[in-house]
């Protein structure tokens, strides 16, 4: 036995790049039995054999001495499975891995999550996280659902839709138009023939989003868990009772073991925007001008402990604790074009970057039309700016936006708002606008490089010669300085509503007061390491922040904010 294992060693020896290739064929077939056996589970089991290996892996199935053999293959089958879970919010992570677990102990994988990420229609999907109701009428004048909505014709999908709805803590998701999406907690509308939720996505040719006046509903499950997560109430504070309480919050309700969660709960069933808290009562309304949340209490006058809740206040009969709940008031949300060419051009005029999207979004709200633009913005017209594809001479809306500053552009304009803002916030607002989009971030590779001083160089002579021009040549003039309108947002914008000739609708605006942010808010601007601004920019800014501010009081107005003043 000895005599043919030393001549098998010696022709190695002289031969040892067949003994390579001998181990290479070896590995290679011990490697297409294994995947052979695999392939064998899948014809039997008539489904992905991989989904098998997963699921047993993760309920714990395999032993030691398994894992040895199939360590690679799981840890491959286990990362094509996590690559979906951007796909879907936190909240689906339990749903979905008890929904691969129920599939496996059925034999049924035609409702997973994997089917839809694969271009399959989205009505066939019921595995825990939405499921197709069907297709339902909807007025204009009175929405089938009322919660929050947001419109994208460019992007918009199923799944972002169901998304957005499920974070703000809805029932259900509905989508119209093959670009607008609503939420709400229940359906307020009868149902319409499939066949007229025919419209495409604008973001995924493969599934339908409603059609015109119709809407193609989902159901959320666990939507009370997201809620808990993602659709806090947002604390208003203490207020005194209003005189007419009936009249002003018309919806009330007794409470055993009263706490927030049960009253915010119970008033976002109702669909309203306002949970008010009176020790054992819960009231629930929207701000109006009997109860317009405009004269804050003290919150000590609020102090009584909630029957259910130790650490939380429930207010008294005489002040109340209010908090807005994710309910959106839809009183504002009404948009047109006018219904006559106006014969008046008005200006919304601005610096770039001194708020003038926000202005439109809170006009556009308070008033119920649409404002146009000097340009042609995309981005804007997908996010529901209509306005944005009519000439700015149509007549059709209600102000344009612009941010000329030539005596040309400017004297074609009959009247005009223009707004002014601190000249080193709308600075750096515009510089993140210009590199990382609206609502979006300049690098700290631009924040750094030769790209900042050589647009603050550029752009701060143009932030005050942009205010002085429209005051020389604009023929009526109405100011509004950016800090003012976010001190004092219901005033401010009555005052622009009336300067442009529409009766003021108080209702109206208490409602753009519960939703002023819109899509277009940027999370602050995002904190520097250090400050962009040297003492050369400083020195040159500030002088014409004093230029500004005597031209303005020159002409009898409001001199720039003390907040912004050089000190």
């Amino acid at each position: 036995m000895a005599e043919p294992l030393l001549k098998i060693q010696r022709y190695f020896r002289r031969k040892p790049v067949r003994f390579f290739y001998l181990i290479l064929l070896s590995l290679t077939t011990g490697s297409l039995v294994f995947l052979h056996s695999g392939f064998v589970g899948v014809s039997d089991s008539g489904a992905w054999g991989g989904r098998d290996l997963v699921v047993a892996s993760e309920m714990g199935g395999w032993t030691s001495s398994d894992t040895r053999g199939l360590g690679i293959m799981s840890r491959v089958f286990k990362e094509t499975r996590k690559s979906g879970r951007r796909y879907g919010p936190p909240w689906m992570k339990k749903s979905r891995r008890e929904g691969h677990e129920a599939a496996h102990r059925a034999g049924d994988y035609s409702n997973n999550w994997n089917r839809a990420l694969k271009g399959r229609n989205a009505k066939d999907l019921d595995d825990g996280r939405a499921k197709y109701i069907g297709c339902y009428i909807d007025d204009t004048q009175r929405r089938a659902l009322r919660g929050i909505s947001f419109f994208d014709y460019k992007k918009m999908t199923v799944f972002r839709c169901q998304d957005n709805c499920a974070e703000r803590g809805y029932m259900y998701a509905g989508l119209e138009f093959g670009a607008e999406c609503y939420c709400g907690h229940k359906i307020q509308a009868p149902n319409a023939s499939e066949s007229e939720c025919n419209m495409e996505c604008k973001g995924e040719k493969s599934n339908l989003c409603g059609g015109a006046n119709r809407l193609s509903i989902y159901r959320l499950e666990l939507s009370q868990e997201s809620a808990r997560r993602y659709g806090s109430a947002i604390f208003k504070g203490c207020f005194h009772r209003p005189d007419n309480v009936t009249l002003a919050l018309p919806f009330s309700a007794v409470i055993q073991n009263m706490s927030v969660d049960k009253c915010v709960d119970l008033c976002t069933e109702r669909e309203k925007s306002l949970a008010v808290l009176a020790r054992d009562r819960c009231y629930c309304g929207f701000p109006t001008p009997r109860f317009s949340l405009h004269e804050l209490e003290d919150e000590g006058m609020c102090l009584q402990r909630c029957h259910g809740e130790e650490f939380e206040s429930c207010g008294n009969e005489k002040y109340f604790v209010v908090y807005q709940t994710q309910v959106q008031d839809n009183r504002c949300m009404d948009r047109h074009f006018l219904a006559r060419r106006a014969k008046q051009l008005v200006a919304l005029a601005s610096f770039p970057g001194a708020g003038n999207t926000w202005a439109r979004h809170l006009i556009e709200l308070a008033t119920g039309f649409y404002t146009g633009s000097y340009y042609f913005d995309g981005s804007l017209y997908n996010k529901g700016f209509k306005g944005e594809r009519d000439h700015w001479r149509s007549g059709r809306t209600i102000c344009i936006k612009t941010h000329e500053s030539g005596r040309k552009e400017i004297e074609a304009f009959d009247s005009s708002i223009l707004m002014i803002r601190n000249p080193y916030k709308a600075l750096m607002a515009e510089f993140n606008r210009k590199y990382g989009g609206h609502i979006g971030f300049a690098s700290q590779a631009h924040w750094r490089g030769k790209e900042w001083p050589e647009f603050v160089k550029n752009y701060a002579p143009w932030w005050a010669s942009h205010t002085l021009d429209w005051l020389n040549y604009g023929k009526s003039v109405h100011v509004v300085h950016f800090e003012d309108l976010k001190r004092d947002l219901f005033s401010q914008l009555k005052g622009m509503v009336q300067f442009l000739g529409l009766k003021v609708s108080e209702d109206r605006l208490l409602c753009v007061e519960g939703q002023k942010d819109g899509n277009f808010k940027r999370s602050g601007l995002r904190k520097l390491e250090y400050d962009p601004y040297t003492t050369e920019m400083r020195a040159n800014i500030n002088e014409l922040i004093r230029t500004v501010d005597a031209a303005l009081k020159k002409r009898n107005m409001s001199g720039v904010p003390d907040e912004y003043k050089p000190r």
